[in-house]
């Protein structure tokens, strides 16, 4: 455990300490997210934070690669090599849409090589414990890793909308998920795990560096370079975990079936995933573009029911702990002691959720440029 909180910590101050640059970088180069109809920030805002976090991932697995227990990570592996492939695809791609924007397909087009090259050298889906262990064959592993790959990193992308919100669901999500992959990899010993903790915990470092600068009223966005990031690190944690452990080895135990490792991602990234299939849904059912934005995401209608930007981040981000945390206690704890937990924490979420502050659109001060926290 303490080298993952080296990684951690180390993750987290270089992320902290390169973010005031890279908003001076940003401002320099004009790299700004303008006030637009659909956007909650009312003054202009610098974006590609999402580079900050980029050094703080390499000095991370750099960090990782000096010490013993991580050694079999970086030792004759090409997951690594694969992993820093798909990142620097997808922080190129990042940076020239941050810059210049780019349109859908060929964003869409720049995350299907991003996912493919992690596929094509090992960070792909293997089998699925369906029925046993469910074996794919090559093209359907590559298939199946894009596809999961991209909703990902659109799913970050589409909850991207408020001051700290994408940061910190994916802080609590990766915590989560950290907690289990830890126990696979040291308790249980399963080394193929090594690297999807060992990205969970960068992930949690990352996002504890950037939020000090992000949390309302943000100093600086991620801009896509950071959004595409995370949903691809998410997914590159997903994929080596859920794809790649053999399912026969967690029979047992305070494990939940072999389907645990499975539906764990799908808990810890609820928020995003139902986000984004409400939006496709949405904007399809009214003959539009499903890329194509609105204000009508799950952040805008906290903020409708009268939640400042703060109360309504924080209220996403317990939403994601619960579900994240229920998923968790199925795994270590006997099941009554679970839904019983899992149960008040509903009850008080759903208080907190209906226990607006006031209705300010009500009150003629428009939920979207609150700056009073």
């Amino acid at each position: 455990m303490r080298e993952y909180l080296l990684c951690l910590f180390a993750a987290a101050a270089v992320t902290y300490l390169l973010t005031p640059p890279v908003r001076a970088l940003a401002l320099k180069w004009g790299i700004m997210a303008p006030v637009r109809d659909r956007d909650v920030h009312d003054t202009p805002t610098p974006r590609l934070g999402g580079l900050a976090m980029v050094g703080g991932l390499l000095t991370g697995l750099l960090l990782a690669s000096k010490l013993p227990m991580m050694s079999s990570v970086f030792d004759g592996s090409q997951t690594v090599v694969a992993l820093l492939s798909g990142v620097a695809i997808i922080v190129i791609l990042g940076i020239v849409d941050d810059k210049w924007g780019l349109d859908a397909p060929t964003k869409l087009a720049g995350q299907v090589l991003a996912a493919g090259v992690m596929a094509f050298q090992g960070i792909a889906i293997i089998w699925l414990p369906f029925g046993g262990t469910f074996v794919l064959d090559p093209l359907t592993s590559v298939l199946f890793t894009v596809i999961i790959v991209l909703v990902s990193i659109n799913a970050i992308n589409f909850v991207d909308g408020l001051d700290g919100l994408a940061a910190g669901i994916v802080t609590v999500a990766a915590g989560a998920f950290f907690v289990y992959a830890y126990l696979l990899s040291v308790d249980l010993g399963l080394e193929r795990a090594t690297l999807a903790t060992l990205i969970s915990v960068l992930l949690v470092g990352m996002g504890i560096g950037f939020l000090p600068n992000n949390l309302f009223p943000a100093r600086i966005f991620m801009g896509d370079t950071g959004s595409m990031l995370l949903g691809l690190l998410l997914a590159a944690a997903t994929i080596t975990l859920s794809g790649q452990v053999d399912p026969s080895a967690l029979s047992g135990g305070v494990f939940f079936p072999a389907l645990l490792p499975v539906l764990l991602p799908l808990a810890v990234m609820a928020i995003p995933l139902v986000d984004l299939f409400l939006a496709v849904v949405r904007r399809t059912r009214a003959g539009r573009n499903p890329f194509a934005p609105d204000k009508q995401h799950l952040h805008h209608r906290l903020l409708e029911m009268g939640h400042s930007q703060r109360r309504a981040v924080f209220l996403m981000y317990a939403v994601t702990a619960l579900i994240s945390g229920a998923a968790l206690a199925v795994a270590f704890f006997p099941l009554p002691y679970a839904v019983v937990g899992t149960t008040i924490g509903v009850v008080i979420v759903i208080a907190l959720v209906r226990k607006a502050p006031g209705d300010r659109a009500v009150r003629g001060i428009s939920p979207f440029v609150d700056r009073t926290g």
